[in-house]
């Protein structure tokens, strides 16, 4: 049985430590210190899956960051949001492929049967459940969106 993604990353850091990559490891001991945050405030012990929802709030917090930065003409800042992102993805599994994607989404359709925007929740469940950390929940919206014709 391989590493879970939380013994992953305490390795990862461990690693970090020896090899003196300062920025690597002050990202790693956020995601950690985000991990037992939300372990401490709900009284259990994250599993891969609850580990991924952690990472993926990251990743989108400093997708968000860069945009604002961006806007605000602060490109020192948007190299170490992008920066962080390059050190967190690699725990995410890979990404899904928009054909694979595409496919997802159209068997969401017909499982659901959804017919109208009204629809939306039900499919965005059933695709949210089997992308879970392989794709940009934002941008599956947006796809599954059009697709009912919004």
């Amino acid at each position: 049985m391989g590493l879970t993604l939380k013994e992953r990353i305490t390795e990862d850091m461990k690693t970090a430590m020896r090899s003196g990559e300062k920025e690597r490891l002050a990202v790693i001991r956020l995601v950690q210190a985000a991990i037992k945050q939300r372990e401490v405030d709900e009284r259990i012990t994250l599993d891969d899956a609850q580990v991924l929802t952690v990472l993926e709030k990251m990743i989108k917090q400093r997708k968000e960051s860069i945009a604002a930065f961006e806007a605000g003409n602060r490109p020192d800042l948007v190299a170490k949001e992008a920066a962080e992102i390059t050190i967190l993805q690699p725990y995410l599994p890979a990404q899904l492929a928009p054909a694979e994607l595409e496919a997802l989404i159209d068997a969401a359709l017909k499982q659901t049967g959804a017919a109208s925007i009204k629809d939306m929740g039900k499919v965005m469940g059933v695709v949210k459940a089997q992308a879970a950390g392989r794709a940009d929940m934002a941008a599956v919206g947006s796809l599954i969106k059009a697709k009912l014709g919004a």
